[in-house]
């Protein structure tokens, strides 16, 4: 006998739910710990200016580290940006677009902060 009670509900998408709650997470707790850290040279140093600010940006685990925390922002901002779209544009078309359009949009962010980063 066939079961015809209620609506037959038909799960569709990628169903990225825990992975991305926590990318988010783990992105969010890597730029607190940069922020923080940012903060603690900023206010522990006796004059703040722009040679000061170069020689913290000079060091290479500096470097590296704000460069670990540009990827892990723009992860987090790529699986948000991709979270929007998914949810609010329904034309598939549309929404391959703009997803195409913000990877390509954060991979150019991450050329510019990279030549800027290992300019200084």
């Amino acid at each position: 006998m066939a079961d015809n009670s209620g609506s037959k509900r038909v799960v569709v998408g990628a169903h990225y739910g825990i992975k991305d709650w926590l990318a988010q997470r783990v992105t969010a707790v890597v730029m607190a710990v940069y922020t923080v850290i940012l903060l603690v040279k900023f206010f522990m140093a006796s004059e703040f200016s722009y040679e000061t600010w170069s020689q913290l940006f000079a060091e290479q685990w500096f470097k590296l580290f704000t460069f670990v925390v540009l990827l892990a922002m723009l992860y987090h901002t790529w699986v948000g940006v991709r979270n929007i779209w998914m949810d609010y544009i329904k034309p598939v078309s549309v929404r391959l677009f703009l997803q195409v359009a913000s990877l390509l949009w954060l991979i150019g962010c991450a050329g510019w902060a990279v030549q800027i980063l290992w300019r200084v």
